[in-house]
């Protein structure tokens, strides 16, 4: 039982050598800053907040942008598509043009023989 006794004096003194190191961190940031710390800490914090207000303004930007190609691709892709079907129109009335303007030869050669047999009746 005294063994018992020993050991827990023991881990109470190993307890009190133990210093959070966030305490020896702070009391080494003392020791460089001095009173400027608190200074220099709310200049940081300024700038955090100048970076985080500066990435916000930069993300509406840029989903703005996005927004506006998004707008400009439909725009293009709709006057590409009334483009395509009025080339797709023109190219169908000059085929019909062509095919009024061409003459098929054995409807001609029918023709001819008619006007041949007028002829030779008259």
């Amino acid at each position: 039982m005294a063994t018992k006794g020993k050991n827990t004096a023991d881990a109470d003194q190993a307890n009190t050598n133990f210093v959070d190191p966030s305490t020896k961190i702070e009391a080494i940031k003392n020791l460089i800053f001095g009173e400027n710390i608190q200074e220099y800490n709310s200049e940081f914090d300024t700038i955090k907040n100048d970076i985080l207000a500066k990435k916000k303004a930069l993300e509406t930007l840029i989903e703005e942008v996005r927004s506006e190609l998004i707008q400009n691709i439909d725009n293009l892709s709709t006057d590409l598509n009334i483009r395509i079907t009025e080339l797709e129109s023109n190219i169908e009335n000059k085929l019909d043009d062509m095919d009024e303007k061409k003459v098929d030869r054995r409807q001609l050669g029918q023709l001819l023989v008619n006007l041949g047999e007028k002829i030779g009746k008259e």
